[in-house]
Order: structure tokens, then C-alpha cells, then sequence
């Protein structure tokens, strides 16, 4: 089996490093070919998969191309580019999909379409169904840093499907020595909590920022959890996998850890930096500045309460500043906790 990878960023490359170092033949695909090359020629990847350390190098069986005709006959093709430009690149993928394939797509995507609101396996679904191509769809979702994933650390994510032995199929051959997996049906709740997680890392970021302690980021993580689940729910997915790696797992490591991308956002703006500012810094993607205003938006459409996920949008977009953002949470009117 061959699998492509579309995406060269830090998670992308991570993926192909991981697989790669399994023995299996991988195909990655960075949209630009200067990456593509200079990944090809150095088998490392500083700009995006850096870290103090020595980057990981691609494996051997690790190719790197900017053609996506290169991954046109793999049986399964992990996506991990932004969530904002995957419609775009899967059209481009589909296009180039023989009529008789039928790969296994499997998104490492953690996000919305925020004008749309639609999940990652509802723009597979539609763009398939446009191009008339059949693809199959699974979602991965876990507690991952792209660094510790690449360097080996035992780490373990889920694979969902709605087809039960097809995500036990790819939960079997994506597996490594030190890549855990776990299958479900619930892709809704993966989707999800992966989404979710990250505009609640950013207002993790805001508390640390701030020197709120630990009381408080304890109280945002579980209320935090809180909203997803009620979001998710709604949404169809289902409360146990939010219990799972998906949901608290996923959540626990970007709230804390200090890669996290969203959460440093957070610590930055508690700082005083704008949001310009801070993304003018780095060629990194924030999903959750965008997934925040997703996530308000559908939490809206299905008429649930996401108070955390509103300040943080208050934030980004509007203009509060992140000590009000917390002022106003903590002035809410009180209520019973089991309220879903």
C-alpha cells in the first residue's frame, strides 16, 4: 500500500515521517514546489517541523512531490492542510482521480468552513459527488504534536468512519510501533472536537497569559469540554467520544502543552499583541481563529449555548479585551452544572 499525503506543513510532514519510518511507501505533496524540492533534496523540514532540536528527516520510502497526479493511485491519502484551502486542493486532487478509483480520504483537518459551516467530510462528500468520483471518507482526531509524533513519542488518535470495518481496515494499517490507534463510527464527534478544541486552547492561552492560575484554567478546560459536548451533540455525534482522545484528550494537550499553537495565540494577545501582529510573525496556521467564528456560528444554528467560544470571538474580532473576556464569563448567571 501507498499512501499520499496532502499537506507538507508540521502535521503533514509528521504523518510522513511516522508511516515512512513503519516501512511503508508515502507520497507527500506540498503545494509548493520549492518546498517540495528543498524537502526532497534535504529530507528535512525546519520551516514547519523545526523545534530546538534536529528536525526528523523523511524515512526512505518517503517521496516528495508537487504534482498531485503523484498520488492519484494511493489507496489511501491523509489530508492535513488548512481547513480553509482543503475544498480547493481536493477539487485539484479529484480532478486528476481515475473514474475507477476509490481511495480512502482521511482528514487530520481540525475545522469548519466558516462561511459554509460545513464539517471536512461534508466538503469531501460534496466534491466528490461534483466531480463524480467515489471516495471514502475517515477522520483522524487525537491528542498529537506533530514534533513528538515525528520524533518517535508513543502517541495514539482515533480513526473514524461511518463504515465500522473500513475504519478497523485503516485503523490496522496506519498503526505503527509508536502510533496508537483506536476506530469508531462517530465521525461527527471527532470532527467536532477536533474543531472545537482549538478556540478553547486559545482562551487557555488568554488564562495563562493573564496569570490567572491554575483554578482558572481548571474551570475553562472543564467548561470548555462542556460546550464541545453540547455542540457536538447536537451536531449528532456522540458524548463518549468526547470522554475519549478526541474530545478531552485533544483538548488537555492543546489547553497545556507548550507547542500549541492556539495557545500560545492566546498567551500572545493576553500580552497585548494583535491578531495581525502575531500571525504577520510566523507561516504557522491558527485554525482556531477562523474555526472560532465556525463554531460560534453553527453553535447558533443549533440553537446552543458556547459562551466561551463567544468571548473568544469577542477577542479576535471585536475588539475586547481578554481580561473583560473573562470578567464577563465569570459574571454569568449561575446555574445547575449537569445542564447540557
Amino acid at each position: 500500500m501507498t499512501i499520499g499525503v496532502l499537506g507538507a506543513g508540521s502535521f503533514g510532514t509528521a504523518l510522513a515521517v511516522v508511516e515512512g519510518a513503519a516501512g511503508r511507501d508515502v507520497v507527500l505533496w506540498a503545494r509548493r514546489p520549492e518546498l517540495a524540492e528543498d524537502l526532497g533534496r534535504t529530507r528535512v523540514n525546519p520551516e514547519y517541523l523545526g523545534g530546538d532540536g534536529e528536525p526528523p528527516r523523511l524515512p526512505p520510502p518517503v517521496t516528495v512531490t508537487s504534482d498531485l497526479a503523484a498520488l492519484a493511485a494511493c489507496e489511501v491519502v491523509l489530508a492535513a492542510v488548512p481547513s480553509h484551502g482543503y475544498r480547493e486542493v481536493l477539487r485539484r486532487f479529484l480532478r486528476v482521480l481515475p473514474a475507477t478509483a476509490s481511495p480512502a480520504v482521511v482528514s487530520a483537518i481540525k475545522g469548519i468552513e466558516t462561511d459554509t459551516l460545513a464539517r471536512i467530510s461534508e466538503v469531501t462528500f460534496e466534491e466528490a459527488v461534483k466531480a463524480d468520483r467515489e471516495v471514502r471518507f475517515a477522520a483522524l482526531g487525537g491528542p498529537c504534536f506533530a514534533a513528538e509524533l515525528a520524533a518517535g513519542t508513543p502517541s495514539a488518535s482515533v480513526i473514524a468512519c461511518r463504515d465500522a470495518e473500513l475504519a478497523a481496515r485503516l485503523r490496522d494499517r496506519l498503526a505503527t510501533p509508536t502510533f496508537r490507534l483506536y476506530s469508531t463510527t462517530d465521525v461527527t464527534g471527532v470532527e467536532i472536537g477536533g474543531t472545537a478544541k482549538n478556540v478553547v486552547a486559545i482562551a487557555a492561552g488568554v488564562v495563562s497569559g493573564l496569570g490567572l492560575g491554575h483554578n482558572t484554567l481548571a474551570v475553562l478546560m472543564t467548561r470548555g469540554l462542556h460546550e464541545i459536548s453540547r455542540l457536538a451533540l447536537a451536531s449528532g455525534g456522540r458524548s463518549r467520544t468526547l470522554a475519549g482522545l478526541a474530545g478531552l484528550g485533544d483538548l488537555v494537550l492543546t489547553c497545556t502543552g507548550g507547542p500549541s499553537r492556539n495557545r500560545r495565540l492566546g498567551t500572545e494577545l493576553a500580552a497585548g499583541r494583535s491578531l495581525e501582529e502575531i500571525s504577520g510573525s510566523t507561516s504557522m496556521v491558527f485554525e482556531g481563529v477562523r474555526s472560532s467564528l465556525a463554531v460560534v456560528r453553527l453553535a447558533a444554528r443549533q440553537r446552543v449555548e458556547m459562551p466561551i467560544a463567544e468571548q473568544v470571538v469577542a477577542v479576535l474580532y471585536h475588539g475586547r479585551s481578554p481580561r473583560d473576556a473573562i470578567e464577563a464569563l465569570m459574571s454569568r448567571e449561575l446555574k445547575s452544572e449537569p445542564e447540557l
